[in-house]
Order: C-alpha cells, then sequence, then structure tokens
C-alpha cells in the first residue's frame, strides 16, 4: 500500500541512500499558420471556441489533413537532435475519456515516431553530460479546461467547469528522452541545462516562439529513485506541465526529497502525475499514470503514413542552425568573456538576451552587467524567469545608450529599468516623465560644489593638502544634494580645479 511521508527528507541525505534517474519529456507547440490536421488559425489567445471547425471539434464525418509544415519542422527538429528520421511513419489514435479532446482520442503517434535514437550534449559547469532522446514525435495538443469556483483552480472542488477547443489540434511535437542518469547532486542543473538547451534549440531552428509562459513550451519532469548500488529502477512519478526553468530545477530537487522520505518510511511510491506549485515549489498529487496498454493506441485509419524522401530529408538538415554549444563558444570569443562570465550567463539562462541587447548596439560587457545583476535581481525576487520580466533586449540597450551619451548615470539607470518595468513607456520616456536627467547646468553644479566645500572645511583643507582621495566625500555631499542628478566624474572636476 502507499503511505504519505510525514515530511521531506534534506536534498543533500537523500543523495547518501538514494541514486536520482530521470526522464523529460518536453512538448513544443509548433509556429504553423495552421492546426495540425486542419485549417484552423494556429494562435494563442482569442475569444474562447472561435478557432475551432468539423475537424478539430471531432464531429462526425470530418477528415483530417496532414500539415506539410509540421512535419518539416518535426524532420529539422529531429536532425538537430542528432535523431535518425523514419523512412515511413503513420499516426495512431491515443483513446482517453476527457473533455480538452471532443472526440476522446488524441492523433499522436506511438510505435512509429518520425524521429528517434538521438541525443544532445547538455553543458554544466564546464562538465558534459549526454543526454540521450528516445523519440520525436508528432502529435496534435488537447483544449484547455478552466475548473471555476474552486479554490486552488483543479477539478477537485470546482462547481463547474469551461472548455475552450482553441488550442486542440495545434501542431505539436514531444521530445522524449531515455533515463538520465547523472551525479545525484547535479540532477536538478542537469535538468534545468537541458530543458533550457533545447528551448534554445527550438528557437534557433525558428519552429515555435517556445513562450514556456503561454505553454508553447513546457516540461514533463519523470523521476524516480533507487538505493545507491541498486540498478534496478525505481517507481516514478510525473510532474506534469512545468513551465520555466527554475521550476524545472525546482520540480526535481522537490521529487527527490519527497520519494526519499517516502522510501524512509517504508512506503511505496505511487506511479501518478503530480502538479507543480510555483507558489510553493511543492508537487501535489494528480491521477495515477496510465501506460501506453491503457491508452489502446491503434493506427489512424483516416491518415496516410508519412514517408520523407531522403532527398527532403538531406535538403533539410542543409537549413539547420549553428548548434547551441558551437554558438555559445563563438560568442564567448567574440564578447571576450571569461569562462566563468559565459557559464553565469547561460546558467542564468540570459544568453539570448544578452545577444539580442549586443545586437541592438550595447557593448557586451555593459548587457551582460545589466541582465545578470540589476535585471537577475529583480527576476529572482519576482519568481520568474529573465524572459518573463516586462522589458526588452532594445530597452536595455537604450538604457545604456542614454548612461554612455552621459544623460544619465547609472543610480539614475537603475530607476530607469524600474520605469520600463512598470509600463511607463521606453526609456527615453521614463526619464523625462520622472525628470532623471543628469544635471549637466555648469552654473548649478559650480555651485553646489561651493557649498560642498563650505560645509566641509576639513575635508577641502585635507584636498589642499595634497590629499585627493578625500575629494569622494564632497562628491558625496553634491551628489545627495543634486539627488544623484549630477555628474560624477564633471563634479570631482570641478572640487579638484577649485581647492588645487
Amino acid at each position: 500500500m502507499t503511505m504519505t511521508a510525514p515530511a521531506l527528507v534534506d536534498f543533500d541525505e537523500a543523495l547518501t541512500r538514494y541514486e536520482p534517474v530521470m526522464g523529460l519529456e518536453v512538448h513544443v507547440e509548433l509556429n504553423t499558420a495552421t492546426k495540425m490536421f486542419c485549417g484552423c488559425p494556429a494562435v494563442f489567445g482569442g475569444e474562447p471556441n472561435t478557432n475551432v471547425c468539423p475537424v478539430c471539434l471531432g464531429l462526425p464525418g470530418a477528415l483530417p489533413v496532414v500539415n506539410e509544415k509540421a512535419v518539416e519542422s518535426a524532420i529539422r527538429i529531429g536532425l538537430a537532435l542528432n535523431c535518425e528520421i523514419a523512412e515511413w511513419c503513420r499516426f495512431a489514435r491515443k483513446n482517453y475519456f476527457y473533455p480538452d479532446m471532443p472526440k476522446n482520442f488524441q492523433t499522436s503517434q506511438y510505435d512509429e515516431p518520425i524521429a528517434f535514437d538521438g541525443w544532445m550534449d547538455v553543458e554544466l559547469d564546464g562538465e558534459t553530460y549526454r543526454v540521450e532522446i528516445e523519440r520525436a514525435h508528432m502529435e496534435e495538443d488537447t483544449g484547455k479546461s478552466s475548473h471555476m469556483g474552486g479554490a486552488t483552480g483543479r477539478i477537485h472542488g470546482a462547481d463547474y467547469s469551461l472548455l475552450d477547443y482553441n488550442r486542440a489540434g495545434i501542431p505539436l511535437i514531444e521530445i522524449v528522452t531515455r533515463p538520465i542518469f547523472v551525479p545525484g547532486d547535479k540532477a536538478p542543473a542537469v535538468a534545468r541545462a537541458y530543458v533550457q538547451q533545447l528551448r534554445d534549440l527550438i528557437l534557433a531552428l525558428d519552429v515555435s516562439d517556445a513562450r514556456m509562459d503561454q505553454g508553447s513550451l513546457r516540461a514533463d519532469v519523470n523521476l524516480s529513485l533507487r538505493p545507491v548500488g541498486v540498478s534496478t529502477l525505481g517507481t516514478r512519478t510525473e510532474t506534469k506541465n512545468v513551465n520555466s526553468f527554475r521550476s524545472v530545477e525546482r520540480a526535481v530537487r522537490y521529487e527527490i526529497s519527497r520519494h526519499a522520505a517516502i522510501l524512509d518510511d517504508g512506503g511505496l511510491i505511487l506511479q501518478e502525475t503530480r502538479h507543480f506549485h510555483e507558489d510553493t515549489g511543492t508537487t501535489s498529487s494528480g491521477r495515477e499514470k496510465s501506460d501506453a496498454d491503457d491508452y489502446r493506441y491503434f493506427p489512424e485509419p483516416d491518415l496516410a503514413p508519412v514517408a520523407p524522401s531522403r532527398e527532403w530529408v538531406e535538403s533539410l538538415r542543409a537549413t539547420l542552425p549553428e548548434p547551441p554549444g558551437e554558438r555559445r563558444r563563438r560568442l564567448q570569443g567574440e564578447w571576450g568573456f571569461s569562462d566563468l562570465e559565459m557559464r553565469d550567463t547561460v546558467g542564468a539562462g540570459a544568453l539570448d538576451l544578452v545577444a539580442a541587447t549586443i545586437a541592438s548596439g550595447a557593448p557586451a560587457a555593459a548587457a551582460r552587467k545589466w541582465w545578470l545583476s540589476e535585471l537577475a535581481r529583480r527576476a529572482n525576487e519576482q519568481g520568474v524567469d529573465l524572459a518573463a520580466l516586462p522589458i526588452t533586449p532594445a530597452d536595455v540597450a537604450a538604457i545604456q545608450k542614454l548612461v554612455e551619451a552621459g544623460s544619465i548615470n547609472d543610480k539614475l539607470a537603475r530607476q530607469v529599468f524600474d520605469g520600463v518595468l512598470a509600463g511607463e513607456g521606453t526609456p527615453d520616456e521614463v526619464v523625462q516623465k520622472r525628470g532623471l536627467a543628469v544635471v549637466s547646468d555648469e552654473g548649478a553644479l559650480s555651485s553646489a560644489v561651493d557649498r560642498a566645500i563650505e560645509a566641509n572645511p576639513d575635508v577641502a583643507d585635507k584636498i589642499r593638502a595634497g590629499k585627493v582621495a578625500a575629494a569622494g566625500a564632497l562628491i558625496g555631499a553634491v551628489m545627495k544634494e543634486m539627488r544623484g542628478q549630477a555628474d560624477a566624474g564633471r563634479v570631482r572636476e570641478l572640487i579638484i580645479s577649485k581647492l588645487t
């Protein structure tokens, strides 16, 4: 029987007795113009149940047609993951009874995926971990259920549910790894790095916007524990629809601690799906996990097999972008970053943000500074990924240009970030609305310096005696009077010129 763990086991302590084994399933919504098997628009949002037709609603007599662009994207993803591309594959019906698919089955691929037997090398802290890809298969996304009236937003305790089928039928690629064996203390970070690097690849391929916040890229985290020294795999749980890099890492850590507590207490792990809670970093039970047999897969009779020619596959191979690892090494050389600086940039999920900021005109060092210090701090405070902050690389580059022009200083730049993040407009508009421009009026600066000298005669005497380092105190006094809006360099020049 199953038992509930009374408490969590400390993560490091759990690793002294158990070895974690992970598996990751990443779902990628493709950016095709239409859905997988019909001509409905494949767009995010919209009024509920407006982007639907008899095919994606599963009405009797409606026949599906495969989206060629989706097949092309699937092949390119498979090739980028070093997969074999099937010479012949077909769709299947995955039968289950849940209202998010009105036809009561999902058109997917089962034993004959379009791509299989691949791998991705994940780089983390100077080490490389090979993650083997079992398959990347085509399917359609499901509709969206909204459970109303309850306290948790889950079906349990809800008064009623609303169904929106706009998402039903959106082209989806599911990328499934083989079991991942890495040192236990590295497991959470490797899981995060894998999803992060996979997203980088998807964006480079331009097959999806990969917006985790909108669900166009989401991860299912499978985890099991086995006693150290035992080769038999333990019972796994599957934490569904984790939608940020940070949450992938937290879900692995939490499940390791939870599994260890249950096993230490003599209990058995229930094979089930679980929900991840962003606010607490915990998981809760969903439903007992179904095996493949429970879905009663059988070949889809309304769709012809897909048989991509080798010529087509090779022509698509020629369109592949630079691999993420090679791109990182190239950018590191171009930017002049040290290994540690590049590692921190990648680890913070800031590589593409820094690259886009540099492309918008900012120096590499400045782009890295703003994203990894000021903006990383704010993202951490809000518990979101950097990319989820409401500021663009172009905004960051614009703020840096204001600093370089002397219009603002670093202290004022932080206030400009506040305004942009608060939705007050562009950097230039925030500077104008908040009156943040640096005071450059020589008369005003000179008068402020005179007042500081008069108020601090002892400091002035030290500077006259040759102790120029003492000027810092007078500079501070002037900056305080002028609310940080003076040019500190010019203030120093005026102090030295007046006292020496």
